[in-house]
């Protein structure tokens, strides 16, 4: 009899960590900051603030830092915690490599309205790129996708729908659920998976030129999964090992990025993509101010 109890104490101890997983989900994907309190002002740097909308309506927030005879603009995708201003060390390593940079906050972010969501954060991707083509006329074989962590399946989501000059995932799982996988390996994580963010299927989709750089040191995303994500991706693609820490890596190995990236810039304007002009159905309404 006390084995049964037992038994019956432990899956419903089982059944009631799954629950908490499976409605904790939001939060802990998405931690989200919304005070900002320091602009690129504060590093130096002349900006632009960009105000525009989502297709869906949202008000969203950026920066634009541009740098001195650019050849090419990065939009960057950050990662699932705090604003754009945790962005700043990576605008600061783009600036001294000579590249624009747009970061932006999703929805929910910093001074961004509504709630972060999946669907959203792809929507609000692509309405940064919109800014970036429309606004500010950057064709868009001149723009770099870049995005880390959890930005990694949203920009990669978005080179598949535009044709941009290379797409760029740092530090990025190959699906949401391959990670919960990976952290929860002793629940049924897949089929109660709430959200998808499946770099892995967008990336197989991807024309243009893919770099992944990962850390070998990552132990929040382990470099396997940026094996798995070069693998997937088609040629021409690199793979750049980096060391360090999942959120400053690419600090910790400063010199190593910064001449990963200064290579893989310097193929892509010695072998431009093919322009193709897209049609974009539904526009996203933009309004910008300056700094």
């Amino acid at each position: 009899m006390i084995f049964l109890y037992l038994g019956l104490t432990a899956v419903l101890v089982y059944a009631g960590w799954g629950l908490v997983l499976l409605f904790m989900q939001p939060k802990l994907t998405f931690r989200p900051l919304r005070e900002v309190v320091f602009t690129p002002a504060a590093r130096g740097f002349l900006y632009e603030d960009a105000v525009f909308q989502s297709r869906d309506g949202v008000k969203l927030v950026g920066w634009y830092v541009p740098a001195p005879d650019a050849q090419f603009t990065v939009l960057f995708c950050h990662g699932n915690s705090g604003n754009i201003m945790h962005a700043m060390d990576a605008v600061s390593l783009f600036h001294e490599m000579g590249l624009n940079c747009l970061v932006f906050d999703y929805r929910g972010y910093g001074a961004s309205e509504g709630k972060p969501t999946e669907a959203g954060t792809y929507l609000d991707a692509r309405a940064a790129f919109d800014w970036l083509t429309q606004i500010k006329g950057v064709p868009a074989e001149r723009i770099i996708l870049c995005g880390r962590s959890l930005g990694g399946p949203i920009a990669a989501r978005l080179a598949t729908e535009v044709r941009p000059a290379a797409l760029v995932v740092e530090g990025t799982f190959t699906s949401y659920a391959d990670i919960g996988a990976h952290f929860y390996p002793y629940m049924p994580v897949r089929p109660f998976a709430r959200f998808r963010y499946d770099t892995l299927a967008s990336i197989k989709q991807v024309h243009c030129p893919v770099m992944v750089v990962h850390s070998k040191d990552d132990h929040l995303v382990p470099s396997t999964f940026g094996a798995r994500l070069f693998d997937a991706a088609r040629e021409p693609k690199r793979f750049t090992e980096i060391s360090g820490s999942h959120n400053d890596g690419f600090l910790s190995s400063a010199d190593r990025y910064k001449a990963a990236w200064t290579r893989w810039v310097e193929t892509l304007a010695d072998h431009p993509p093919e322009v193709q002009v897209r049609k974009v159905a539904q526009p996203c309404e933009v309004v910008t101010k300056s700094a």
